[in-house]
């Protein structure tokens, strides 16, 4: 293994292999499997599986922007360079990385709390006592101009299981990437076994009536059909986001020109067939009606336990879930890896907070961005899991994912001359499919502008904070100084 140490003291260590599995690991979370109940909801049917479908297709389109993006410049930070090279380093990219940073220190935790908390749900089907509540309360913050906005808290025994996974996470990733990228790799085996035998359960005891048993309109293009949509196109994006967790530890990476591109479309093409085989053989044995009858109730929580336990009896459904609390762990794992990484590229470049610059001395990985974000995500475990999620998707697709994808374009005019060793298929109908596929995520839902308030907050915060930070070092726009961190 080539462990050469790169300027910025970080070890490449990581190569196909192991890129790839800490994407999947990333992706298959908890996510599809307490959510699919929420999908066939939104939809009404079994046609919620073009959510599933439609998603695969955006965020491939999105996925070749930032395997073009990570292979011109292969950095830990990924998109925090990325916005900077594209917006300029002195002017208005001094400013979109600032945000991006900004909206990270909040989403990245926001999607290791889903992890996490997603995890605690599942533990609650060994030990039924972890559900029981503690307390709830809902928070109101009138605002000018926005109106309210709302929070749900609530804690229980499980919430504090989530905080603990949190924390054992950082534990293990308290050490040197190339042990990591060993412990990625055995993480994934966990996950693909557990898909594997879900998978196998599904086709074997698979009836097409039951999984293509769709209700009269179920294709009639009417208002309803593309709210449905919208929202099952929302819960399908987060479901499949982390096919970029590469691109975050890019400096960690061997041959990352080669490197990136291959593990972001592996991940992805790999991950999207396995959703969509494994939704279509669940189907095909519980009957739609009966997910859509659990969407909002604590039953969505075992959707695979359930299936396991009608299948092989109540010790397959505890084997189970036990696989799956695997999965969300691991999840939690690679997104702590990815995320804590760009709090340190950024700091380095005299663009955020000095002290998250720092690297362990003998380990050489950023731990004070690492704990750091383990922290917040703890505290956003009170949280609940439907907030988080609707709350990460809106937050990053307006300040990140739009931002970066608009800014390829500029690119690609601005500078046709720089090196791209990956190209984008097709350029440029992927990133339009890409910007139209986010947008309508954005506002085809219901009551979508809750959400919506949470990203302008969080932007307006930020740029408060960027400009009386600007004002005092000189920097743009009051100036075009740029003060490092070192």
């Amino acid at each position: 293994m080539n462990t050469d140490t790169t300027d910025d003291k970080l070890i490449r260590g990581v190569g196909v292999t192991g890129a790839t599995a800490l994407n999947m690991i990333d992706m298959i979370g908890v996510g599809p499997f307490i959510t699919m109940p929420l999908i066939i909801a939104a939809m009404g049917g079994p046609q919620a599986m073009l959510g599933w479908i439609f998603g695969a297709l955006l965020v491939i389109c999105d996925g070749l922007v930032w395997a073009e993006l990570g292979a011109s410049m292969p950095k830990s930070g990924g998109a925090y360079y990325y916005l900077k090279e594209i917006y300029g380093e002195k002017k208005l990219g001094r400013m979109m990385s600032f945000l991006f940073i900004w909206q990270l220190t909040f989403s990245a935790p926001l999607s290791i709390a889903s992890g996490c908390l997603g995890f605690a749900l599942y533990a609650t089907y060994a030990v039924p006592g972890l559900g029981e509540s503690i307390f709830t309360r809902d928070l109101t913050l009138p605002l000018p101009v926005l109106g309210d906005l709302t929070a749900s808290l609530s804690a229980s025994y499980a919430t504090f299981v989530a905080i603990a996974i949190c924390f054992f996470c950082v534990f293990l990733l308290y050490r040197k990437i190339t042990v990591i990228e060993k412990l990625s790799k055995f993480l994934w085996i966990g996950v693909i076994f557990t898909i594997i035998w879900i998978i196998f359960a599904g086709l074997t005891n698979f009836d097409p009536k039951l999984a293509f048993d769709f209700p009269p309109d179920a294709f009639t293009l009417k208002p309803e059909f593309f709210l449905g949509l919208g929202s099952a196109l929302l819960i399908a994006v987060y479901d499949y986001w982390g096919y970029y967790n590469v691109n975050f530890f890019a400096g960690e990476v061997k041959d990352p020109e080669k490197t990136i591109p291959r593990a972001i479309i592996y991940s992805i093409l790999l991950v999207a067939a396995i959703y969509i085989v494994m939704n279509i053989a669940i189907l095909g044995v519980i009957p739609w009606r009966e997910f859509g009858e659990t969407a909002n109730s604590d039953a969505r929580r075992y959707v695979i336990s359930s299936l396991m336990e009608r299948l092989y009896g109540p010790t397959a459904g505890v084997i189970a879930t036990l696989l799956i609390m695997w999965t969300a762990f691991s999840s939690v794992f690679s997104l702590l890896l990815g995320y804590s990484r760009v709090p340190y590229a950024a700091s380095l470049d005299g663009n955020y907070f000095k002290v998250f610059s720092k690297v362990h001395p003998k380990h050489h990985f950023p731990y004070v961005a690492l704990l750091t974000l383990g922290g917040i995500a703890a505290l956003f475990c009170f949280l609940r899991l439907a907030d988080v999620i609707a709350a990460l998707v809106v937050i990053r697709i307006i300040i990140q994912f739009l931002a970066q994808i608009i800014g390829l374009l500029i690119l690609r005019k601005r500078r046709p001359d720089m090196p791209r060793p990956f190209k984008m298929w097709l350029y440029p109908i992927p990133a339009l499919i890409a910007v139209t596929g986010f947008l309508y995520v954005l506002f085809m839902r219901p009551n979508f502008q809750k959400e919506v308030k949470y990203a302008a907050v969080l932007i307006v915060v930020g740029l408060a904070v960027y400009l009386v930070r600007s004002y005092k070092r000189k920097e743009f726009p009051f100036g075009e100084k740029v003060v490092d961190a070192n």
